[in-house]
Parts: structure tokens; C-alpha cells; sequence
């Protein structure tokens, strides 16, 4: 259904705000840089390593590769994948297959198409992921993982009977040669995964781990998100298994055991491997655990029960040592700059005369319901409902806890598709369609729950949140106007109330038709309540977008609202002017006293 863009107008010239350290022009090429840095870095080491460690350094510097892809489902997408090595065989195998066939192109391209390969295998394994989450999406990948293990424990690799041996890139024959192919490649996968964790894809991959339903309800598909992780960290992973074949020569299945995968697994929660340098880091225990078991004297498969042990703790006090370095990191940052306090203060008179009036006209509808009902077995959680939204106009929802005002919401927004009666926005009929698609329609909602994914800046939050659909100045405006924290503040710095605002704000951004805003001003304080009400007052003019907003706080209800809809026991018990409604007896009976209402 296209739509004008609704201009985000200036009724108060402010100044832009920063913008994140790692968009501007100034530093997007210093991972770039570091990553130049990385690889001469390599070629020192090469040249200085002791012949005896140097094949133990190109296993480490493999495991970091695999580790930074499994970081990516596992901590950033926030899925539990037990079958990262089985990816990595995916790889092995189609550069041993490629080699014993001779397909043109030598190792490299061998290694390209390994990668792809395994990148397939990780969309088609991310299906289930689609339903499953938690354990049951675990228990999955496992049996994956274990089926594959003794598939290959019974067919072997390529050219493995034969004793073919993969050959290796002439300028990397040797073990030195090699272990700087293997820097190159990590530095081309972590400057890659980088930048892709910092743009759009990215966020999505964040947002679904912190919420799914939050995920959807600002546009963007979760089936979308879920998949590309799965597929991006497969084919790392398949990078990975292609070049423990070059090392070896001939791979073997005992370099892909599940039990290996599930060391693995653990090692990036103890690591934090969706931190880079924590994938690094894990690299080198990779290695570094087991030769020091096998220095003392002791079987290096205890390295496993030193992983699990440490894995143990990391999920049982939900933090690792990514976490506790960048936490330490951050905690000395605050100590030198106290953490961004919000902004959203009430206008002055001055500034109120500066914006003027607040200018009430309702045009056609842009959301309308009719004869809604929607039960659960026997209970009627809405009994025909109806109700028109029009264009410009700030609707509020009220009712007693109980009266279906959620559920009203989430049949709306597309989160409960199972109702009767017909849902509109602008004329358009929206039955059958998903939530992120009646998002990207123009039909927005916040949440009573914290949606907001902390490890993001507000910057990225809100880009994401907008779709692309604002400018930087637009940006800056909307978050100069409500309040908010620069865009380069870490959301995680910002206290729950703030982040609400932050959510309404980068909704708006996206220019929606309509806006549903789910108790909005819960966690402020008195002045900031008193401030965002006379934000949310201005919204149908400044940002083009009529409101429907769910509120127990009836003073902001009259301080906001042109109109209000009573819901009792799932029906409509009143409709009407704020006045009209809150002077009703009926509704002063349902709310059975209440102290705003007397």
C-alpha cells in the first residue's frame, strides 16, 4: 500500500546530536585499518614462531574464525547451536570432494564454494529454529551434529582411502606460508562480521534475541533474522572447515566430533565470542588449555571437563568474560562521564508560546475495527468492538485491569490473528497479514515490557526502528524534542523510562500512519510524565500520525487525549470526548471508585 512520506517538521530549531563514534566518516575505515594491522602482525609472527608451534597456531587462529561465526547465532541472535563443527565438515568435505575431482580453481575457489556450501546447510538446519527456541532448538542442532558425526565416521572424506592430500596455495605451501593465509582469512571474516553487526542485519540479529515480538513489531521479519544468523555463522564455520582441511591434508572425522562442537559452544559463552576480540581470545584457549594439560602430564581430553566447568558457571551466572571486560570497561567510562540522564523536562511557557496552539482537526479514518471479538475456549476477552481512529486524532483506551485492552491491542497489531470482525488502516483490510508486515503498512505499537535491545546505541536503535525512513537530522530532532539521550549513548546506560521514550521516538521516526502506545509514560518520574505528555500532545502535528494510547493514568489520559474508549469485561461501555467518558456513571461504577474518576 504506498503512502507520502509524512515530513518530520521543526517547530524548535535544535541542534543535532552526535552520532555513534563508529558511523562517522572519521572511523569507518579503522576496523579496517586494524585489520591491515592484524595481518602484518600475523606475517611478524610467522617469521619469529618456533617451527614446533607453528601448526598449533594455525589450529588456534582457525578456532577463532569459527568462534566469531558461532558468536554471531549464539550471542548476538541469542540461539543455542551445538553443531558448528558439523558446518566446519560441510566446508572440509566439498574442498576434499572438489580436490578429488579436480574441479579448476585451485584450493581458494575450493574453499569459496565450501563455505557456501555449508551456508546452505545452516538455512536449511535454521528452519526448525523458525518454531523452536531454548533447549528444544539445543536437542536439534545436537542430533544434527551427531548424525553427521557418524555419517562421516562411516564414509569417510574424499579422497581419504586413497590418501589423496590436499594441496595447499603455492605462497602458503609451507606451515609459516600457511598460518598467514589462515591471519588473512581471519581478518577478512572479523572486519566482514563487524561491519555486518553494525548495520541493519545486525540489529535485527540483536533485536530477535532481546525480543521477538519487539522484533516484529517495528517491520522486520524474525524468519529473516533467525535464518541469515544460522547462514552467516555456517558459513564462517564452513571457511573454518575448509581450511582445517588445508592444514591437515587429509581431514579426517575426528577433527568434527560433536563432543568437539559442544566444547566449542561453550568455550564462545565463556568467551563472549560475539565480541571479536573475545573470539580471539577463545582462539587461544582453544589451544592453549589442552597443551598445558598435556605439558603437566595430564590426558588432554580434561580440557573438555575444564570447558564445561567454566561453561557451567558462565550460565549459571549469565555473564562472561566479554561481558565482565566490556562491564569493567564501561563501569570506569561512567565514573569519568555519569551515564546520559534524560532531558525530557517540561517547556516553559516561552517555549510553549514558540510552538503555539495545538491545533485538534480529525480527517478520515486511517484505523478502524469492527464487530472485533476474540475468545479463548469459553471466555469472551472482546465481545464486538468497534472503533474509529481518524487522522490527527489522540484516542485513549482505558478500562479496568481485565477489560481486554491488550488483547484488543495484539489483535490490531497482527499478534493475535485468531479473532472475528475486520480490522483497517486506511481503508486497506489488514486480516491475514503478520505483524511485521502491517508494521511496514504504517501500523506501529510499543509494549508495556521493555523492548529495547541494550546493546545497541540509541542511534542504531532508532535507524533500525525507522527503517531508513528518517535523515540524520530528523534523528537528531526527534530525540532533541523528547528528551532523549544522544545517539551515541549505549542503551544499556539508559534507565527504563528513558528507553520508553527512546521506543516512541524512533516509532515516530518511521512516519507511521498510526501509532498504538501501550502505557508509554510508565517509569517516569512526575516532571518527565508531565513533560512527555505534552510531547505526545503534539505528535498528530509534528509527526503526522494519529494515537491510540492504552493508559491507566487518567490525568495524562486528559491531558493528552481528544477522545477516549471505555472497555469493560471486553466490550465497549463508553466512547466519546475525554470529558464525556470520564463523566459517565457507568464508567465511574466499572473503575469501581477510583480516585481520578470521583
Amino acid at each position: 500500500m504506498p503512502r507520502a512520506s509524512h515530513p518530520v517538521t521543526d517547530a524548535v530549531p535544535v541542534a543535532p546530536a552526535p552520532r555513534p563514534a563508529l558511523r562517522g566518516p572519521s572511523r569507518v575505515w579503522v576496523p579496517a585499518a586494524v585489520g591491515v594491522a592484524g595481518i602484518l602482525v600475523g606475517v611478524v609472527v610467522s617469521l619469529v614462531l618456533p617451527s614446533s608451534l607453528t601448526f598449533l597456531a594455525i589450529t588456534s587462529v582457525i578456532a577463532m574464525i569459527s568462534l566469531i561465526g558461532l558468536g554471531i547465532v549464539t550471542g548476538t541472535a541469542g540461539m543455542i547451536v551445538l553443531s558448528q563443527l558439523t558446518f566446519a565438515a560441510v566446508g572440509a568435505w566439498i574442498v576434499a570432494w572438489f580436490n578429488q575431482i579436480g574441479v579448476p580453481g585451485g584450493f581458494l575457489l575450493h574453499l569459496v564454494v565450501g563455505a557456501l556450501a555449508a551456508g546452505a546447510a545452516g538455512l536449511l538446519l535454521g528452519l526448525p529454529a523458525l518454531r523452536l527456541r531454548g533447549v528444544n532448538l539445543a536437542v536439534v542442532t545436537l542430533g544434527f551434529a551427531a548424525a553427521a558425526d557418524l555419517t562421516l565416521g562411516k564414509t569417510q572424506f574424499p579422497g581419504t582411502a586413497a590418501g589423496l592430500r590436499i594441496p595447499r596455495p603455492a605462497p602458503f605451501a609451507d606451515d609459516r606460508g600457511y598460518f598467514v593465509l589462515a591471519v588473512v582469512v581471519l581478518v577478512a571474516v572479523a572486519v566482514t562480521v563487524h561491519y555486518l553487526q553494525r548495520s541493519r542485519l545486525g540489529s535485527s540479529w540483536r533485536a530477535v534475541a532481546f525480543s521477538e515480538r519487539g522484533t516484529a513489531a517495528v517491520g522486520s521479519d524474525v524468519r529473516t533474522a533467525k535464518l541469515t544468523a544460522f547462514a552467516v555463522s555456517a558459513m564462517i564455520a564452513g571457511v573454518a572447515g575448509g581450511l582445517i582441511a588445508g592444514q591437515v591434508g587429509t581431514p579426517q572425522a575426528t577433527s568434527f566430533t560433536t563432543l568437539q562442537s559442544l566444547a566449542l559452544y561453550v568455550l564462545s559463552i565463556v568467551s563472549g565470542a560475539h565480541l571479536i576480540e573475545m573470539a580471539v581470545f577463545g582462539g587461544i584457549l582453544w589451544v592453549l588449555i589442552p597443551e598445558l594439560l598435556k605439558r603437566f602430564g595430564v590426558p588432554q581430553d580434561w580440557g573438555f571437563v575444564i570447558f564445561g566447568v567454566l561453561g557451567i558457571q558462565a550460565l549459571t551466572t549469565g555473564s562472561n568474560l566479554g561481558q565482565d571486560i566490556r562491564g569493567a570497561i564501561a563501569k570506569r567510562r561512567r565514573r569519568r562521564s555519569p551515564a546520559p540522564e534524560s532531558g525530557l523536562v517540561p517547556f516553559t511557557d516561552a517555549e510553549l508560546g514558540a510552538l503555539g496552539s495545538v491545533s485538534v482537526s480529525h480527517g478520515e479514518p486511517v484505523l478502524e475495527l469492527q464487530d472485533v471479538s476474540v475468545s479463548f475456549g469459553h471466555v469472551k476477552a472482546l465481545q464486538h468492538v468497534d472503533l474509529v481512529l481518524r487522522a490527527g486524532e489522540i484516542r485513549g483506551l482505558i478500562g479496568p485491569n481485565g477489560a481486554g485492552k491488550s488483547t484488543l491491542v495484539d489483535a490490531v497489531s497482527g499478534f493475535l490473528p485468531q479473532h472475528d470482525g475486520a480490522v483497517s488502516l486506511a481503508g486497506s483490510p489488514l486480516a491475514g497479514l503478520a505483524p511485521d508486515r502491517r508494521a511496514r503498512l504504517g501500523l506501529r505499537r510499543t509494549f508495556q515490557q521493555d523492548r529495547v535491545p541494550p546493546s545497541l546505541t540509541v542511534g542504531d536503535y532508532v535507524r533500525f526502528v525507522a527503517h531508513g525512513g528518517a535523515s540524520e537530522a530528523e534523528i537528531a530532532s526527534a530525540l532533541e524534542f523528547f528528551g532523549c539521550p544522544p545517539a551515541s549513548a549505549r542503551i544499556a546506560d539508559v534507565d527504563v523510562g528513558t528507553r520508553r521514550v527512546v521506543e516512541v521516538a524512533a516509532n515516530l521516526l518511521a512516519k507511521p500512519r498510526v501509532l498504538v502506545l501501550d502505557e508509554p509514560a510508565a517509569g517516569l518520574s512526575h516532571d518527565e510524565h508531565i513533560a512527555f505528555g505534552q510531547r505526545l500532545r503534539r505528535i498528530p502535528e509534528r509527526f503526522a500520525a494519529a494515537v491510540l494510547i492504552i493508559e491507566h493514568d487518567l490525568d495524562l489520559v486528559r491531558a493528552v487525549c481528544h477522545s477516549a474508549t471505555v472497555l469493560n469485561f471486553g466490550e465497549v461501555l463508553a466512547t466519546g470526548t475525554v470529558d464525556e467518558v470520564l463523566a459517565n456513571p457507568e464508567v465511574s461504577k466499572a473503575y469501581m471508585g477510583e480516585a481520578e474518576l470521583l
